[in-house]
């Protein structure tokens, strides 16, 4: 249980930095519309990346598999498409979209993909 919970502090804190990072080295090369994609892409990846890495060194947490990359790509990618289309659907236009961040929720989804696929 404890080692799920450091899991899952490492997992926002590396993945909000390491994501940011990579951003920072690719985010010039990716049009404005599609960065969302793609930090959703990298923040997926990073988030699969320490849960490898510390299934190694931590007790009571499982190895992650290639689903459990899926799981964390597709929620994440999701989470991505509900924060560009949702204001503008009729059904979810009631949501306030603006008051989480686009990042933090796509950060969110990768994390609870993640944890979800077990």
């Amino acid at each position: 249980m404890l080692g799920r919970l450091v899991l899952l502090l490492l997992q926002i804190v590396i993945g909000w930095f390491g994501a940011n990072a990579i951003m920072g080295w690719v985010g010039g090369s990716v049009p404005g519309a599609f960065s969302i994609y793609v930090f959703a892409i990298v923040a997926a990846i990073v988030v699969f990346l320490v849960g490898i890495i510390a299934a190694q060194v931590l007790q009571g947490v499982w190895t992650p598999g290639s689903g459990t990359l899926s799981a964390a790509l597709v929620v994440a990618v999701i989470a991505a498409l509900l924060w560009e289309f949702g204001p503008s659907l009729p059904l979810l236009s009631e949501i306030p979209w603006g008051r989480v961040p686009e990042r933090y929720a796509v950060l969110a989804g990768a994390i609870l993909g993640y944890h979800v696929k077990r």
